[in-house]
């Protein structure tokens, strides 16, 4: 079973100025993005007791110091946060259709576009930690000479001992073509210990026609573990010869699915640091991804934050 030397996670991407639906023409100002509520969620885990950073670039604007104070006051470090002064964070909104959710972007001046432009800057960053977790989004915000400057940094961590995770999260309007997008995962499977792919987003990109044709797919790419999401269906594991698949628990209360899979991602990598293994750290991801929908926005409010009764049995 993958092993990690420490917990340090640091995290990797874009976080945004969201703007989230509470009611009737009624938006509460948050931050996040996707490698961003992974990170934070970890770190709020309560027992859990995970450092993580997030590594991202900001502006040197009000609202980004805001950000900044935030990542600080829920205890994350912050040290691997970059300061822009020709650029600030990028802004979502979000538009329901029940429970379901669309995005409207303004990120085009994102400082978190140049978070992989300084090599020295990344690998000091990355430098002693346990996990290392992004995203393709956080790939595809990025230049490609960008992405081959991070591709180096995270290859001299994977082989000082970091372990790699990494969430496919597709996002066609952020990348070229379909053939970029597979030639950059491609290669930056290469580097995943821990695959997280929803399947929705693998039969569309790939032309998976079952989670398992995912796991058949990157096991043949050389990722060792790989838990493939499915919204409400069962979720698929396969950590070497072991495949397996796990019911989804029906959730009673759904208000807005935005960032079910972040969460997930969060339940799943903590669980798995603390010592579980795959199959077992199932139940976490499943517990703060159906905490997480029945919230506005894409972070669970702090004090809702579940605690999970199986951490204190380690």
């Amino acid at each position: 079973m993958l092993s990690f030397h420490n917990s340090r996670t640091i995290a990797i991407g874009e976080a945004m100025i969201e703007m989230a639906v509470v009611g009737e023409n009624t938006y509460k100002r948050s931050f996040a993005g996707d490698t961003f509520n992974t990170a934070w969620h970890m770190s709020q885990v309560p027992g859990a007791d995970i450092p993580v950073g997030f590594l991202t670039r900001v502006g040197t604007d009000a609202v980004s110091d805001s950000f900044i104070a935030d990542v600080q006051a829920d205890g994350l470090d912050s040290s691997v946060i970059g300061r822009d002064m020709q650029r600030t964070m990028g802004l979502y909104m979000i538009e329901l259709d029940g429970v379901e959710r669309s995005f409207h972007y303004w990120r085009d001046q994102s400082a978190a576009r140049r978070l992989a432009e300084d090599r020295t800057w990344l690998d000091q960053s990355l430098a002693g930690c346990g996990l290392i977790h992004l995203s393709g989004i956080t790939l595809a915000i990025l230049s490609p000479q960008a992405r081959e400057t991070l591709f180096l940094a995270i290859s001299k961590a994977r082989a000082a001992g970091a372990r790699v995770s990494l969430d496919p999260n597709i996002r066609p309007r952020l990348w070229s073509s379909p053939d970029e997008t597979r030639q950059v995962m491609s290669k930056f499977y290469a580097l995943a210990d821990i695959a997280l792919p929803s399947f929705d987003d693998e039969h569309s990109l790939w032309g998976d026609s079952t989670p398992a044709e995912t796991v058949e797919r990157l096991q043949a790419a050389g990722v060792g573990e790989i838990i493939v999401k499915d919204g409400a269906n069962p979720a698929t594991v396969a950590a070497g010869s072991m495949v397996t698949q796990l019911a989804t628990p029906p959730v009673a209360r759904i208000r807005d699915t935005t960032g079910a899979g972040d969460a997930f991602n969060a339940g799943y990598l903590v669980a798995r640091l603390k010592g579980y293994d795959p199959v077992q750290a199932i139940a976490p991801a499943q517990t703060l991804s159906a905490e997480v929908i029945g919230h506005f926005g894409a972070r669970i409010p702090k004090e809702h934050v579940p605690a999970i009764p199986t951490f204190t049995t380690t």
